[in-house]
């Protein structure tokens, strides 16, 4: 057995040294919020925080980690989705999909604690996740929203059917 620190939690799993800790999150543990996209840790579709780094799960084995590690999964980036990065990806609508949100979401949140106030290359440089569906503006935009910690600021305004704009 093998212990290991998920969401503030320490969980025992029983899984050999080379198994990918995405495998470890999704089938030992249950949280299927991190996805399965390439398993060459070239999508980003299963990214997750190791120690607040933004690592994709696919290609990191378990034996990998040390003993004090700590993971945070998308689902303990907040229990009931009110981290602002969130709320922005919600309230601009930015998954079409939604797919690889987790990970753009994770992606996204490693790089506001490291950089506050991203410029468009720190951006460009940290938000390597693939999204079939083309979702990067509104990723942008999103990343943009929470910097300023105002929706309308987002660079991104979108009409409801009640007449409304966010």
């Amino acid at each position: 057995m093998t212990q290991i620190n998920v969401n503030n939690t320490v969980r025992s799993v029983d899984a050999e040294a080379d198994t990918p800790l995405l495998w470890v999150i999704r089938e030992q543990l249950g949280l299927t919020g991190t996805k399965y996209g390439c398993g060459m840790a070239l999508c980003g579709a299963c990214t997750v925080h190791v120690d607040g780094v933004a690592t994709r799960s696919c290609a990191i084995p378990l034996a990998s980690l040390n003993a004090t590690a700590k993971v945070v999964t998308i689902e303990g980036l907040s229990a009931d989705g009110s981290h602002p990065v969130q709320k922005a990806w919600a309230a601009l609508d930015v998954p079409q999909c939604g797919f690889c949100q987790s990970g753009m979401i994770m992606a996204a949140t490693a790089l506001l604690r490291e950089k506050p106030h991203p410029t468009e290359a720190d951006i460009d440089a940290a938000m390597t996740n693939i999204c079939r569906c083309g979702s990067y503006n509104r990723v942008r935009a999103a990343i943009h929203a929470v910097v300023s910690g105002k929706l309308s600021d987002a660079g991104l305004k979108i009409q409801h059917v009640d007449g409304s704009s966010t």
